[in-house]
């Protein structure tokens, strides 16, 4: 059992739902984002999804966008995002995924990757753009389940495709809120609790819900149908919004234990019959 499968189990205990962060490593630089991460996992992140830059991150909203440009512009490289991750390795007990798209992965090698983010402490890797039919080159360097790949669900996926998906992965399955990018406003829970039921019914995997989630109200809102709340943009934003304020690392800190608190006290249905 990994950090990210006794998270689940921790948390399920205590009847509580997962927040998840995500955070562009490197941004603003990799010193302060260091600090930055170190105080967000000491003040309620459950689980860690660092974002490696990419020059071209399709799936992101425009807030995500200008993090990966300022990390790349900082120097951050996918060597660099593992060394940042072994240090927070040995500050925190917070599972790390890494966040990624396809193609650094593939320049900097696939199975130098996979060993390398399992000796840096890494417990997962999401790859945003790659679907099951075309993982086999990442997951046969495997040499056992020590770096899930988490893998994704768009509102659009009919059931069977679900349950093809369901079928592979490890560690949780990641929900995509709505159509659209990272970032985008105007969460309708209606259908996102009929896509949730559909996809709870094809796996007994946790399933984090991302996309759009900012304020309190929608995090408490998705907590009451998810086991984990993700939330990216409104990290970033306010690392945007506050680049040269010494206190950026207290303010994030701050938004993470406001986040955080507000999944407490929701208890998923899902929840009461496993």
């Amino acid at each position: 059992m990994n950090r990210i499968e006794e998270t689940f189990k921790r948390l399920k205990q205590k009847k509580e739902v997962a927040l998840v962060g995500f955070v562009t490593a490197g941004d603003p630089n990799m010193s302060a984002s260091e600090r930055i991460i170190t105080g967000m996992c000491k003040s309620g992140l459950d689980i860690l999804e660092l974002g490696i830059p990419f020059s071209d991150p399709t799936a992101d909203g425009p807030v995500i966008q200008r993090s990966s440009a300022r990390a790349l512009a900082a120097g951050i490289t996918t060597a660099k995002v593992l060394e940042i991750t072994c240090r927070l390795r040995r500050q925190t007990t917070v599972p790390i995924v890494l966040f990624s798209y396809y193609n650094p992965i593939h320049a900097y090698g696939v199975a130098k990757f996979y060993r390398d983010a399992v000796d840096a402490g890494a417990d997962g890797v999401l790859v945003v753009d790659l679907p099951p039919e075309e993982s086999e080159e990442m997951t046969s360097h495997k040499k056992g389940h020590d770096l899930p790949l988490i893998r994704l669900v768009a509102p659009t996926t009919p059931v069977e495709r679900m349950r093809y998906i369901a079928a592979s992965a490890r560690g949780f399955l990641y929900m995509v809120s709505k159509t659209g990018v990272t970032g985008s406003h105007g969460l309708d829970t209606g259908p996102l609790k009929a896509h949730m039921r559909q996809l709870q019914s094809c796996t007994r995997l946790p399933i984090c819900v991302g996309f759009g989630i900012s304020t309190t109200e929608e995090i408490t809102a998705v907590a009451a149908l998810a086991d984990g709340v993700v939330i990216g943009s409104a990290f970033e934003r306010m690392i945007e919004e506050n680049l040269d304020d010494a206190d950026l690392g207290r303010l994030l800190a701050q938004r993470v234990n406001a986040c955080k608190a507000a999944t407490m006290g929701v208890y998923p249905e899902r929840q009461k019959t496993h």
